[in-house]
C-alpha cells in the first residue's frame, strides 16, 4: 500500500479532496535539487478538512474513475 503526505487544494466535490503531493529529488548530472508535485483525487468520509490542510493519503480500491487514493489522517490544520 503507498502512502503519501500532502495539501488539501480543493473540496469542490462531496467526498472528495484535491491533494497535491511534492516530490524532491537531487538531478544526476546538474545536482540541482528538483521539486514535483502532483495532484490526487483522494475520497474522504467523517473528516472535517480545509483547504491548506495536511493530510496523509493512501491507495486503496478505484472508488470512481479518477480516485484511487483515500485520506487516512489529518497531519495538521491550515493556520
Amino acid at each position: 500500500m503507498k502512502t503519501m503526505t500532502g495539501t488539501i487544494i480543493a473540496l469542490s466535490t462531496p467526498q472528495t479532496a484535491k491533494v497535491s503531493v511534492a516530490h524532491q529529488w537531487k538531478h544526476p548530472i546538474y545536482l540541482k535539487s528538483v521539486i514535483r508535485t502532483k495532484n490526487y483525487a483522494c475520497h474522504y468520509t467523517d473528516l472535517k478538512l480545509v483547504v491548506g490542510d495536511q493530510v496523509h493519503i493512501a491507495s486503496c480500491r478505484p472508488v470512481s474513475k479518477t480516485k484511487h487514493f483515500a485520506v487516512v489522517s489529518k497531519v495538521e490544520a491550515s493556520a
